[in-house]
């Protein structure tokens, strides 16, 4: 008979743990939390609560139809550095508003199906109030004063009830002359453009909407002329390119010998319509014989608030768009 040796191999029976072969001794006990675990913690929900919150009142406001008041533009990034400052409490707190910023205008695109040309225009706006009320937030914290809400305050209530310290009518025109006759001008103005790529650099950077073609021609009242745009590529998820045009009709023209004036009205708009309420397109002119000097207005009311920021942006970039459709209906007569 054979006998074996050494200590026998416990089977697991009832009321016993299993045994873990890979488990090599007790387990070491975890180390407490140290500060900088806790203000890395307390930092990441922080940043989470404020985008959160940007996220849900981006869209109560855009459900109520606020999406282009000082509410929205002013009032989100300022939620987000109030947010961030006052739960997290980082030592940097314009560096931590800044970076949740940028988080959350790279949701925004996704999320909220907005145009880089939204995003991109209204950046500077939402860094600048960011990085400012995040300052005061936590210099006000610090020294217990909250002298700067109602500044805050009246700031985030401009659009709301269409509410406006300025007026928001505008006009932004271009003058250019040129080496030709007026009836040289009369005849490209009275003809269907021919588009080409902008010279300024601020509408070669920014993708505004592009004009690809138009339709009609002649300079009498009832003329029309049907712009086809480049679609609109939102960066909503699964959008498809949506197609933007603009019909314009002479409602006033006079054209003589020695200059002229006519006025194109804006009676479709599926182009512009999200950004500003364009209504005419003025053209004047008139030459000594050898040189004409042309002038292009474009009327328009503004939409966007805060007056002090989206005012002064949308005249330049009407203004360049004036002298980009000059430069389209001159260049034909240009030696």
């Amino acid at each position: 008979m054979t006998h074996s040796t050494g200590d026998p191999t416990p089977a697991d029976g009832p009321g016993q743990d299993p045994v873990d072969p890979w488990e090599d001794g007790d387990p070491a006990p975890r180390a407490p939390e140290g500060p900088a675990q806790r203000r890395a913690r307390r930092l990441l929900a922080g940043v989470v609560l404020a985008l959160f919150a940007a996220m849900l009142a981006a869209e109560a406001l855009s459900a109520t139809g606020l999406e282009q008041t000082s509410l929205f533009y002013v009032g989100i990034p300022a939620l987000i550095a109030v947010s961030v400052v006052l739960t997290a409490r980082p030592r940097h707190p314009v560096g931590i508003a800044l970076a949740t910023t940028t988080v959350g205008l790279a949701l925004a695109g996704p999320l909220l199906d907005e145009g880089v040309v939204c995003l991109v225009v209204a950046a500077p706006l939402f860094y600048g109030v960011a990085a400012v009320v995040g300052l005061a937030v936590h210099q006000s914290r610090r020294r217990r004063n909250l002298v700067l809400a109602p500044l805050v305050l009246l700031l985030v209530l401009e659009g709301v009830g269409d509410a406006s310290p300025v007026p928001r009518d505008d006009v932004a025109t271009a003058t250019t002359v040129v080496d030709a006759t007026p009836t040289e001008l009369a005849a490209a103005l009275a003809a269907p453009p021919r588009y080409e790529p902008p010279r300024a650099a601020l509408l070669r950077a920014v993708p505004f909407p592009v004009p690809v073609g138009a339709e009609g021609d002649g300079l009498a009242v009832g003329d029309e002329r049907l712009v086809e745009f480049a679609p609109r590529h939102s960066m909503g998820l699964g959008a498809e390119p949506t197609p933007r045009s603009m019909r314009l009709r002479v409602t006033a023209s006079d054209v003589r010998q020695d200059g002229g004036r006519v006025v194109f009205t804006v009676v479709e708009d599926s182009t512009l319509a999200r950004w500003m309420d364009l209504r005419t397109a003025e053209v004047t002119w008139h030459g000594d014989g050898t040189t004409t000097t042309a002038r292009w207005s474009l009327a328009y009311g503004r939409t966007f608030d805060p007056s002090w920021y989206f005012g002064p942006v949308q005249h330049h970039v009407t203004t360049l768009a004036s002298g980009y459709l000059l430069d389209t209906f001159t260049d034909p007569v240009r030696p």
